[in-house]
């Protein structure tokens, strides 16, 4: 049985390789900022993408997707923010951006049982 945590890391690893396989650029993961963290940072095409993993190893607490709250989704948003108003030091990035979540599910071998990406998931 993996912790949290391993579920956590293992979830992360396997979507940035999925992103860069759907053509995302991945610059950044573990970005933390005051008020928390955003899993990744990418680019894809004119955009600048702020990524949110959940993953679950069985769906008994709902599916990954389920578990992006209200709450949640104002939390990323203010995230966005707050990484945004430091563009000065991240310049060359795109102006416009959006919240994407990738959805991964973990089979009893630490795979991917399921990956689903959602594009502009949490409205900006």
């Amino acid at each position: 049985m993996m912790r949290r945590k391993e579920v956590g890391i293992q979830g992360e690893k396997l979507a940035a390789e999925y992103l860069r396989g759907q053509g995302y650029h991945v610059r950044e993961t573990n970005v933390r900022l005051r008020g928390g963290e955003i899993d990744i940072i990418a680019q894809q095409g004119d955009y600048l993408v702020f990524v949110e993993v959940r993953t679950r190893t069985g769906t008994d607490f709902g599916t990954p997707e389920e578990s992006i709250t209200y709450a949640k989704r104002e939390k990323l948003i203010s995230l966005a923010l707050t990484y945004l108003q430091g563009i000065p030091s991240h310049s060359g990035l795109p102006s416009q951006w959006r919240i994407d979540v990738v959805a991964v599910e973990l089979g009893q071998d630490k795979e991917a049982s399921r990956i689903n990406l959602i594009q502009n998931a949490v409205g900006g």
